[in-house]
């Protein structure tokens, strides 16, 4: 059983210099949160964000979610600054858009190390850019305080001169590469993005085309993500009753060969199915 399984279903990016937004995020139902100093913050207000973010990670106000902080890129002014103070902030991860190659993974972890950061902050590699893509393997293998991959679906999207459509098959080879590189070397792979957040039913069918490909869940940019995010990402009742049913059938039937459940033959590669469902539940539940 996964008893360390984190949950990340709804990971919802928050701008660091609205304050507002900030104390808000606090009774938001999200797995995890992003403290934004890139994207979503001006550069007038790049200091300030970092030093709300690393207050927001620090306060224990948060609850159960995962708090991570995203940086701005490598070789941009900001960088060296906002690696050295969020690492000694110590959030669950630090979030790196642009991410290339496994040597800048390992001058990030380098640099993540020499500010301090504790052992339990990881590093989420944003992918984002077609070069990411093909070394998708050797990034994922990068280090072993790689935590996760963050899909950055608009930036991939901008830079294959492909559109956004409905399905996403522009970029579908490009998710289940990330996918698979990060499957192999055992990290957590989220979701992007969706843009339009009024929405629902669009929003909603990414979710589930998401869940179904394998994502461990979706970032976010609006609170009213979170239910629909929250809801795709979880195991229905359904499926934690037939993985319970599953994991019963075979241990009543050890010592008798084949055993099947509701006429189907059951083998270990879907006990362990049924074990990952019941580990997401349990987990999922206990953040109640």
């Amino acid at each position: 059983m996964m008893t360390d399984f984190t949950p990340l279903r709804s990971v919802l990016y928050m701008p660091s210099s609205n304050e507002r937004a900030l104390e808000k995020a606090k009774t938001i139902a999200c797995d995890g949160l992003i403290f934004d100093l890139e994207d979503a913050v001006a550069p007038d207000a790049k200091v300030g964000a970092r030093a709300n973010a690393v207050a927001a990670v620090q306060s224990g106000e948060y609850g159960r979610r995962t708090l991570t902080i995203r940086v701005n890129g490598l070789g941009t002014e900001w960088h060296d600054d906002d690696i050295a103070t969020a690492a000694a902030a110590g959030p669950d991860a630090i979030v790196v858009p642009k991410v290339n190659s496994a040597d800048e993974v390992r001058e990030l972890v380098e640099a993540m190390e020499r500010a301090g950061a504790p052992a339990h902050t990881k590093l989420w590699a944003m992918i984002e850019t077609p070069v990411a893509i093909l070394d998708a393997l050797s990034i994922a293998r990068g280090s072993n305080r790689l935590g996760a991959f963050v899909l950055g679906t608009n930036d991939l999207v901008k830079e294959l001169y492909a559109e956004h459509v409905p399905g996403r098959a522009p970029i579908l080879p490009s998710l289940h590469t990330a996918l698979l590189a990060g499957r192999a070397a055992g990290i957590a792979v989220i979701d992007g993005v969706y843009n339009n957040v009024k929405d629902t039913d669009g929003f909603l069918a990414e979710c589930e085309q998401g869940r179904v490909m394998g994502f461990d869940g979706k970032t976010l940019i609006h609170p009213g993500q979170v239910e629909g995010a929250n809801e795709a990402f979880a195991p229905s009742t359904a499926a934690v009753e037939d993985a319970r049913g599953l994991i019963q059938a075979w241990e009543d039937g050890k010592g008798a060969g084949v055993v099947t459940y509701n006429g189907k033959m059951v083998e270990n590669l879907h006990v362990e199915s049924a074990q990952r469902v019941l580990s997401i539940h349990e987990a999922i539940s206990a953040l109640a």
